[in-house]
């Protein structure tokens, strides 16, 4: 039997504070305090932080029992793609199974009484096994440490993890820790970071323990607890029993380079422990993605709220899918809050209390607290709709919020009469005679107007009402709008933050549907049955006569697909094309998917300067446009892509001609 040991993670969100000596010396300060407590006494330790050997810095896990260092490892396999930058920060550590002294600064030595420990690729050899370690990204990489580790007779493999949550990924992440225990035995340990580290990314936490491919314990995957403890006793003569009967396994490990062994005088079981009760396989309980959705962003939002020092969250509430996505979002931190507070939690009523400035204040209804922390907004112009404006006020009742409801056609009257005074011509709508010119800007002005209302009652609303504090403001673009390019620069999709950014539309379809049925949110059937607008454009009646997908020309289904194939499988317009023209096969003709490919390519390069002011977004999918880190491509096209159009026409003639049918010249 044995006690997992102590486990923590470094993470990756200093960036570019891991060049300064400040980051190293406070960890080093951090570090001493933890050799010192008394909670770290008689467990084995494993504790990330970036040390400097010989003027290069590394990533390390300093692995230390009873106030002794036993070994700094520094990580080989640095993560690279997609939203991590190791390398810029960090260099790799090279030399497999070498071991150096590292001279401990005076602060280390006066706590631990030594003056060097080793440092590099090591193991640890206890009275009772043997225990390695891996550092994130090394589990995921084909040439994965525990491969040589387990092999050279390591049992127990534990694994710091900074693994930011993305719809969907949950199983991928188990079934790479069961893998690497089911094909040669062992007992792995997963420990992942918790909470937003200051940036769009999300880290949901999944700790899991694992033994000879099976799940042993898990756990929670979104939590607003900031410290979680997962345990599990196991027998290490099920790993050797497992093992031996692997005779490729043996026969390999009888030829692997044995590591560096570092002797620790410590026992992980004890010799009278033949009663305790070993822990069984479990199953692992999935989150649907709309639990993700509902969880994952609600986590983010608190961290950011509590993080800010502001009073709350101002959404502006149209009565859409996406905004009203983003206030259930909101109504669900507010459910959660009530529930950790309810549970126990004591740091987080604390915050609460910080927040809502009252030191005697508990939340026990969730749409009693969403009163205090949310204010929505319904911007009314002479181009919305009743339905709209219903629709709004109705959820905005349900979940609990301080609604606002104004009006900005004074506002837009006033500015378009500014322009108007200056250049001797008043603009026209499409419906009046106006250009396609003169329609644009009437619509951006009435988006831009809601941007500066907004940061206005952010900052003033809890003013005017006798309250102390500000309001960070809400966006509600999603990732299909970002990357078409379908929003106002500057308008209300501008905030401080979103938390439906990095999610699909369909997937905020879904997710809306979900909250009416487990929420009881009626005022959400009205809104997922209606068709998406913007409602920047005259009605027609009284009715909408403007929707989304008319504007863009596609729809959100069409979006997402061109979406996974741009980012997630790196096709240009004719790698698209020639991929669509067979997913596509039984309801566009060739030279239909060639006209929408060019479409959908022309209004991505005129919109993807949009995307260097996008409001930072939770991340969720792999997808995302998001130019910031993750997806890093010009803002500035030639959208006219001559040589890549001129491809896709030339294969569509060669399919046309080969179906016997008339060749045209162009495709459009």
């Amino acid at each position: 039997m044995l006690g997992s040991p102590l486990h923590t993670d470094s993470g990756y969100g200093c960036s570019d504070h891991y060049y300064e000596s400040d980051t190293l010396l406070h960890s080093f300060e951090v570090l001493a305090k933890l050799l010192e407590s008394p909670a770290t006494q008689d467990i084995i330790c494993d504790v990330g932080m970036p040390v400097m050997c010989r003027n290069v810095r590394y990533n390390c896990r300093v692995i230390f029992l009873n106030k002794k260092i036993l070994l700094i490892r520094p990580k080989m396999i640095l993560a690279n793609a997609g939203n991590y930058r190791e390398l810029r920060w960090f260099t790799p550590w090279s030399r497999a199974r070498f071991v150096e002294e590292y001279f401990l600064p005076r602060m280390i030595q006066e706590v631990t009484g030594q003056e060097t420990v080793p440092f590099g690729d090591a193991v640890l050899a206890t009275k009772d096994t043997c225990l390695g370690s891996e550092i994130c990204e090394e589990l995921w990489a084909p040439n994965s440490p525990h491969i040589e580790m387990g092999l050279d007779g390591v049992e127990i493999f534990t694994n710091s993890s900074g693994s930011h949550h993305v719809l969907r990924k949950a199983h991928t992440r188990v079934n790479v820790v069961n893998s690497a225990t089911a094909k040669s035995g062992g007992i792995y340990v997963l420990a992942n970071q918790k909470g937003c580290d200051g940036d769009r990314l999300y880290y949901d936490g999944c700790a899991m323990i694992s033994m000879n491919g099976d799940t042993i314990a898990q756990g929670s995957q979104f939590s607003l607890d900031d410290v979680e403890v997962l345990v599990a006793t196991l027998d290490l003569e099920d790993v050797r029993s497992y093992r031996a009967e692997i005779s490729c396994r043996n026969l390999e490990a009888s030829k692997v380079n044995s590591y560096p062994r570092i002797k620790v005088n410590f026992a992980l079981s004890c010799s009278d422990d033949i009663y305790v009760p070993i822990c069984e396989p479990i199953q692992w309980r999935y989150h649907s993605p709309q639990e993700e959705i509902c969880l994952g962003p609600a986590c983010w939002l608190w961290d950011y709220l509590r993080r800010s020092n502001q009073a709350g969250f101002l959404l502006p509430l149209s009565g859409g899918i996406d905004s009203s996505a983003t206030a259930c979002i909101v109504y669900s931190m507010c459910r959660q809050v009530c529930l950790a507070v309810k549970n126990g939690n004591q740091g987080v009523l604390a915050d609460v209390r910080r927040i809502v400035n009252d030191e005697t204040y508990t939340p026990e209804d969730s749409q009693e607290f969403c009163g205090h922390i949310f204010t929505t907004c319904y911007m009314a112009s002479e181009n919305s709709s009743q339905d709209t404006y219903n629709r709004a006020k109705l959820l905005a009742e349900q979940i609990g919020s301080y609604h606002i409801n104004l009006n900005i056609d004074v506002a837009v009257k006033a500015i378009v009469g500014i322009f108007s005074m200056v250049m001797g011509r008043s603009p026209l709508f499409r419906v009046y005679g106006g250009s396609s010119r003169e329609n644009l800007a009437l619509q951006n002005v009435q988006a831009r107007i809601r941007m500066v209302l907004a940061y206005l009652f952010a900052q003033l609303s809890h003013w005017a009402r006798g309250m102390p504090g500000g309001l960070l403001v809400l966006g509600s673009a999603n990732v299909d709008e970002s990357l078409y390019g379908y929003l106002t620069k500057y308008d209300c999709s501008s905030a401080d933050i979103n938390p439906v950014g990095g999610i699909s539309k369909t997937d905020l379809r879904s997710f809306i549907q979900y909250c009416m049925e487990n929420f009881q949110l009626t005022a959400l059937r009205s809104i997922i049955s209606a068709p998406p607008t913007a409602e920047l454009e005259p009605l027609a009646d009284g009715q909408v006569s403007q929707t989304d997908e008319e504007d863009m020309g596609m729809t959100y289904t069409e979006l997402s697909v061109y979406g996974k194939l741009r980012k997630m499988a790196k096709a240009g317009p004719y790698s698209m094309f020639c991929k669509l023209i067979n997913m596509w096969k039984e309801i566009c003709t060739p030279r239909e998917v060639a006209s929408k490919v060019k479409h959908f390519f022309r209004m991505y390069s005129i919109n993807r300067h949009k995307m260097t002011t996008l409001t930072p977004a939770y991340h969720a999918e792999n997808y995302s446009p998001d130019d910031n880190r993750f997806d890093l491509r010009p803002f500035l096209y030639n959208s006219t892509w001559s040589w890549q159009f001129r491809s896709i026409d030339k294969q569509v003639s060669n399919l046309e001609s080969k179906e016997g049918k008339p060749v045209l010249e162009d495709v459009d």
